[in-house]
C-alpha cells in the first residue's frame, strides 16, 4: 500500500501565501488585478478536489476559477469604492491574517489515501496529519499550534460518529492509544524493550470500522507547541485551561470538516480520563458541542483515592484487588470472576480491620495472614507492614528471590533489579520506560514515512516539563471529576460512559473506580455507566485478548449511545 499525498506546503510557501493575502486584499481594494502566488492549503479537502502540490488544474477548473476570481474582484472593488471603511477593514483583516499565518511553524496539513488489508475486510480511509492554531481572540496573537492525526473512513455526511482521543500525564502524547489500541496501525509492545523493533503492523482491532478517529496532542506534547509566554503556559498547563483549549480545538476541527451533525465521542487514558470529562463540560457549556459517549481508559477520577497514606485505610482497600490479580496471574492466568473474592474481602473484613487501626494487634494479625495469602508475599513481611502493603514494596518483594522488579504500570511485567542485595533500589519502570523509544520511533516513522508530514523537532511522547509545571489549582489531591461524571449522566439521557481498566495496574487501580461507580445513582439504566476489567495493566491493550475485548465493549457502547430509546423512568 502506497499513500498518495494530496497537499503539502512548506513553511516558506506559507509565508508566501501570507504575503499574497495582503497583496490580494490591497489590489482588490484598488480595483486592480491581484498578483499570482502559489496557494497553500491547510484544511482537509474532499478527495475529488485534492491535488498534489503544483499539479495543474483541469482547463474547466481554470476557466471557472478565473471567472469566479474576476467576479469577486469586481464585486469587492465596487463595495470598497462605496464604503471606504470596508476597504480599511479588509486591509486590516488581511494584515491580521497574514501576521497570524507568518507566526506558525508547523507544516501545512498533509492528506493521504490508504487501503489497509485486515482479516475479512479491506479498510479504506483518508488520513490527515496537521495542526490547528489557537489564537488570543479574533486577530490576536498565536498561542498554540495543536497537532493531530485524523483517520476518516466512509461518507462523513451519512452521520458517521467521530471520536476525539487523547492520553494523560499530564504531558503525554496520544501515541499510546493511537498505535497501541485504536488506530489503523499498531505497534506490538507487549513486554517490549527499549531497543525492540519499532515496526508498525495493520491493526485488526482498530475502531475505524465504526467511528472516525482524531488523535490530539495537547500543547507541549507530541509535535504540538506553545507560542505564548508564561501567562499562556500557566493557563494551558492547568486543569481548566487545558480542557478549554482542547474544547476549542475540537470545535474548530468539527467546523473545518463540516462534522456538526456527526455524533461526537471522547476517549481519554489515565489523567486523560479526567480530562475527557472536563473537556465534555467545556464543549457543551462554552463551544456548543454535545458529546454522545465517553470511553475512559485506566482513568483517575479522584486523586484523593490515589497515594498510599497509612492513615487513610481506603487507599489500601482500593489497591488490594490489583495486588491479588497480579499474584493470581503469575500462578494461573487472568480470571476476572476470581477477583470477586479479593474485592469482597477488601471492602468487607479488610476495611473493618484497617479501621480498628495498628494498635489492635489481633486485627493486624488477621489481615496480615489474609493479605499475604492473596498477594503471595511473606506473611512475616506483611505483618511488619501492619497489613498495609505499599506498591513499591510489592513490586520488589514479590520477585526478590529471582532478582527482579515489577512494573507499577503492569505488575506482572518484570526487569532485573539493578541492585538486588541493597535494602532499597531505584529502577527504570519495565513498561513505561521500556516502551518510550519504540513508541517515539514508530510515531515519527508514521508521520514522516506514511503520512508525509515532517516536523524538524523532537516528538515529545512524555514531556516532564508539562507535568512539573502543571497547575492543579487548589492542590493535586483536591482534583476530581466525579461531579462532572454525575452531571454528564444526569443531564443527557443519550450519553453513555464506559470505564475500562487492567487488573494488574498499580498506578490507577481498577477497584478505586468501582467503589466510586457503586456510589452513583442509576441514571435511567445501569448500562449507561459501565466498568470492564481486562488482563494486563495500565496499557492493557498491549495484550491481544484485552485489546479485542476493549474493541468489542467500545463498539457495544457506540451502538447503545446511538440508539434513540429513552431509558425507563426518564
Amino acid at each position: 500500500m502506497t499513500p498518495t499525498p494530496h497537499s503539502y506546503t512548506s513553511p516558506l510557501r506559507r509565508l508566501i501565501h501570507a504575503l499574497a493575502v495582503v497583496a490580494a486584499t490591497s489590489a482588490l481594494a484598488l480595483g486592480v488585478a491581484a498578483p499570482a502566488f502559489p496557494q497553500a492549503q491547510r484544511q482537509m479537502q474532499p478527495a475529488s478536489e485534492a491535488r498534489r502540490p503544483n499539479a495543474p488544474a483541469p482547463d474547466a477548473d481554470r476557466a471557472r476559477a478565473s471567472t469566479d476570481d474576476a467576479k469577486s474582484a469586481a464585486a469587492s472593488s465596487e463595495t470598497n469604492r462605496a464604503n471606504p471603511s470596508a476597504e480599511q477593514g479588509q486591509q486590516s483583516a488581511g494584515r491580521d491574517h497574514a501576521a497570524q499565518e507568518a507566526t506558525r511553524k508547523l507544516p501545512a496539513d498533509a492528506i493521504t489515501d490508504h487501503a489497509l488489508a485486515l482479516p475479512g475486510r479491506t479498510l479504506r480511509f483518508k488520513a490527515t496529519a496537521g495542526s490547528i492554531p489557537l489564537f488570543d481572540g479574533d486577530g490576536g496573537k498565536l498561542q498554540a499550534e495543536i497537532a493531530y492525526m485524523a483517520f476518516v473512513s466512509g461518507d462523513p455526511a451519512a452521520g458517521r460518529p467521530v471520536t476525539f482521543v487523547f492520553n494523560g500525564g499530564p504531558g503525554a502524547a496520544s501515541a499510546y492509544l493511537n498505535i497501541g489500541a485504536l488506530g489503523p496501525w499498531r505497534l506490538p509492545f507487549d513486554r517490549i524493550t527499549a531497543s525492540g523493533p519499532a515496526a508498525l503492523v495493520p491493526s485488526a482491532e482498530t475502531w475505524l470500522d465504526f467511528t472516525d478517529l482524531v488523535f490530539v496532542d495537547p500543547p507541549g506534547t507530541g509535535y504540538s507547541r506553545l507560542t505564548g509566554g508564561d501567562e499562556v503556559r500557566r493557563r494551558m498547563w492547568s486543569v481548566d485551561g487545558d480542557a478549554e483549549a482542547l474544547a476549542v480545538f475540537i470545535r474548530k476541527w468539527i467546523e473545518q470538516n463540516g462534522r456538526q451533525r456527526a455524533p461526537k465521542f471522547l476517549v481519554g487514558e489515565s489523567y486523560g480520563g479526567m480530562r475527557a470529562l472536563k473537556v465534555e463540560r467545556a464543549l457543551e457549556q462554552q463551544q456548543g458541542v454535545g458529546v454522545r459517549g465517553l470511553v475512559l481508559v485506566s482513568p483517575v477520577l479522584d486523586f484523593a483515592n490515589l497515594g498510599q497514606r497509612r492513615h487513610v485505610p481506603l487507599s489500601f482497600v482500593a489497591n488490594l484487588p490489583s495486588l491479588a490479580a497480579t499474584a493470581r496471574e503469575l500462578n494461573g492466568g487472568f480470571d476476572r470472576a476470581a477477583l470477586k473474592a479479593a474485592e469482597d474481602y477488601a471492602s468487607g473484613e479488610y476495611l473493618a480491620d484497617l479501621m480498628r487501626g495498628e494498635r489492635d494487634q489481633a486485627a493486624v494479625k488477621r489481615m496480615s495472614a489474609r493479605v499475604a495469602a492473596l498477594t503471595g508475599l511473606d506473611p512475616a513481611l506483611v505483618e511488619r507492614l501492619g497489613g498495609r502493603v505499599d506498591n513499591g514494596t510489592f513490586q520488589r518483594e514479590l520477585y526478590r528471590s529471582r532478582g527482579l522488579v515489577g512494573s507499577a504500570y503492569d505488575a506482572t511485567v518484570t526487569a532485573f533489579d539493578p541492585d538486588p542485595f541493597a535494602a532499597e533500589t531505584h529502577f527504570a519502570d519495565p513498561v513505561l520506560d521500556a516502551s518510550r523509544a519504540p513508541l517515539i520511533s514508530a510515531m515519527t516513522g508514521l508521520y514522516q514515512g506514511v503520512l508525509n508530514w515532517r516536523v524538524d523537532r523532537p516528538y515529545r511522547l512524555l514531556n516532564g516539563e508539562v507535568s512539573s509545571h502543571w497547575n492543579w489549582g487548589r492542590g493535586r489531591n483536591s482534583i476530581q471529576a466525579v461531579d462532572d461524571l454525575r452531571t454528564v449522566l444526569a443531564s443527557d439521557w443519550r450519553t453513555h460512559v464506559l470505564i475500562v481498566h487492567g487488573a494488574s495496574d498499580l498506578v490507577t487501580p481498577y477497584y478505586a473506580n468501582k467503589l466510586i461507580l457503586d456510589q452513583l445513582p442509576v441514571y435511567g439504566s445501569p448500562e449507561r455507566a459501565k466498568l470492564s476489567v481486562y488482563g494486563g495493566g495500565h496499557m492493557f491493550y498491549s495484550r491481544d485478548a484485552s485489546r479485542r475485548d476493549l474493541r468489542s465493549d467500545a463498539e457495544a457502547l457506540y451502538r447503545a449511545a446511538l440508539r434513540q430509546e429513552r431509558p425507563a423512568g426518564e
